[in-house]
């Protein structure tokens, strides 16, 4: 009988040794803005390949409904340039930034590994002028520096190691118990580990991208702004509890942001040059 417990443990104990070798054998990236440390699963080139082949898709999918042209275009290219230039001016890897305007009533922007930014149209009354649309634009910007899909990457791979371990422990067990046990594992890996390393990064990418705005001249208090008006939007009830959830709350993004300010001023007042808040968005228009 102990020596049927000691089979069973053998694919924990040989998931677990698995799990220490990728520990030990994949790069870890140190982020120069927040010093946080990490694995990755990815190598720069891998992410820059893998960016552009869902950037393509996108595209592809959108069709008719990219904005190639125009005001919104123009303004929206001017502040990934502002940005960029932030974020390659303080020890970030240079990006090849490719750029999208995509008419859609997702109230959205994202930014892939390899620098790939797709902004949505209806997010765009949302952020109301330029500063806003760096709010959301340097967060999303600062996912790629910050190299999130490669962390993901790694994170995934673990618990789907240690998941395939125990999955091979339970071979004794009719299916029933199985998948009963199996549903429970899995419930604790999203809720104890995917879902808070997904917040992580989120706040991260939140407090990067307001130095990043903060350096290209736009007042970091603008994020504040800009966050209480998607709680507003969202209004009451909407959003869920935050750790069901792969993002913070409205709420406490917006503490925060607070907590952070005093850096991101003193990074606003050494700015080169000062971008009004008040420079509005154009409408929609262009092909």
């Amino acid at each position: 009988m102990e020596q049927r417990s000691y089979v069973r443990l053998l694919p924990i104990v040989i998931a677990l040794i698995a799990v220490a070798y990728k520990f030990l054998s994949t790069p870890s990236f140190v982020n120069p803005e927040t010093g946080r440390k990490a694995r990755v699963g990815l190598n720069p080139q891998q992410e820059q390949a893998l960016g552009l082949q869902s950037y393509n898709q996108v595209l592809q999918e959108a069709g008719s409904n990219v904005v190639r042209s125009g005001p919104v275009v123009d303004q929206v290219t001017r502040v990934a340039r502002r940005l960029a230039g932030a974020a390659a001016a303080h020890g970030q890897q240079q990006y090849n930034w490719r750029l999208s305007v995509v008419r859609s009533d997702q109230v959205n922007a994202f930014c892939l590994p390899g620098g790939e930014i797709v902004v949505y149209t209806a997010i765009l009354p949302v952020t109301q002028h330029s500063a806003g649309l760096a709010v959301v634009m340097g967060h999303e910007m600062a996912h790629a520096t910050s190299r999130h899909g490669a962390q993901r990457m790694f994170q995934q791979s673990i618990a789907q190691t240690l998941m395939t371990g125990a999955q091979f422990s339970l071979t004794n067990l009719d299916w029933n118990q199985q998948r009963a046990v199996m549903g429970a594992l899995g419930a604790a890996t999203q809720y104890g580990a995917i879902l808070p390393f997904s917040r992580e990064h989120e706040s991260e990418a939140d407090h990067v991208g307001l130095l990043y705005m903060a350096r290209a001249g736009y007042d970091p208090q603008e994020a504040i702004k800009f966050w209480q008006r998607m709680e507003a939007q969202a209004g009451s009830g909407r959003q869920p509890a935050e750790f069901a959830s792969d993002h913070p709350s409205h709420g406490h993004r917006i503490e925060q942001l607070k907590g952070w300010m005093p850096q991101a001023l003193q990074e606003y007042e050494k700015a080169p040059e000062k971008v009004p808040a008040s420079e509005a968005l154009a409408p929609i228009s262009g092909n």
